[in-house]
């Protein structure tokens, strides 16, 4: 069977600037998130914002390869980026002092990955 991949040309454009990123300055979180992103959509992640609460601390910057959803609270500023947030996680990141991002502005903000976790 011939593993396709992804269709969307903008998470597959992704996917390559992010392999190209992790490549150019030795970062292989960046390379880790490309492989979630190639999954297809029925197995890519989905995370509640009660999960990013219970895993980060004040301040932490946060990857989520895939979608935010809004179940649950934040009650600490955390940097989030993700493919893609529903309108109640954007709201509860933005009330909690948070900052949500696309996957590719952190990569621009932050090319070598340091300090990132990934969530899944």
């Amino acid at each position: 069977m011939k593993r396709t991949g992804p269709t969307n040309i903008v998470l597959r454009k992704m996917i390559r600037l992010l392999r190209k990123t992790a490549k150019e300055y030795n970062a292989s979180i960046w390379s880790a998130v490309a492989e979630y992103l190639e999954k297809p959509r029925r197995q890519r992640i989905a995370v509640n914002i009660s999960r990013i609460n219970r895993y980060t601390k004040q301040g932490d910057i946060v990857v989520v390869p895939g979608k935010v959803l809004g179940a649950g609270i934040l009650d600490h500023s955390v940097t989030v980026a993700a493919v893609g947030f529903t309108k109640k996680a954007l709201e509860k990141i933005k009330s909690a002092g948070g900052k949500p991002l696309f996957i590719l502005d952190l990569v621009k903000e932050n090319p070598r990955g340091s300090n990132v976790k990934i969530i899944g």
